[in-house]
């Protein structure tokens, strides 16, 4: 089951979220040498549009670390409210495995 979470992202600021899959018995980071990761925000579960792809690559994979970005010009033109996400991992036998869900709030921007 994926961890879940409440992000938040300032609209018109550069996001940047650093995750770690780690075994949930041992506790221990997973290696995700050869790993494919995608992320979207959607307005809600049910939404057909894509709000926003989220840029995640593969920052340590010895030590199962993932970093979300998503930069200043993609997050001004994400209206300010909330969202949905979720973060997928395939691995290289692809199996794919939702890692992380949750909630992201933008909230708006006064310097233009």
């Amino acid at each position: 089951m994926a961890a879940y979470v409440e992000l938040y992202i300032d609209q018109g600021s550069t996001f940047n979220n650093i995750i770690n899959i780690t075994d949930d018995i041992t506790n221990l980071p997973i290696n995700i040498t050869g790993y494919v990761v995608t992320c979207q925000i959607r307005k809600s579960y049910y939404s057909s549009n894509i709000s926003a792809n989220i840029n995640c690559s593969l920052s340590n994979v010895t030590n199962g670390e993932i970093t979300m970005t998503l930069d200043a010009a993609n997050t001004s033109n994400l209206k300010p409210g909330r969202y949905v996400f979720d973060v997928k991992t395939k691995d290289t036998g692809n199996y794919i495995n939702r890692v992380l869900e949750g909630t992201i709030t933008i909230t708006p921007q006064v310097t233009r």
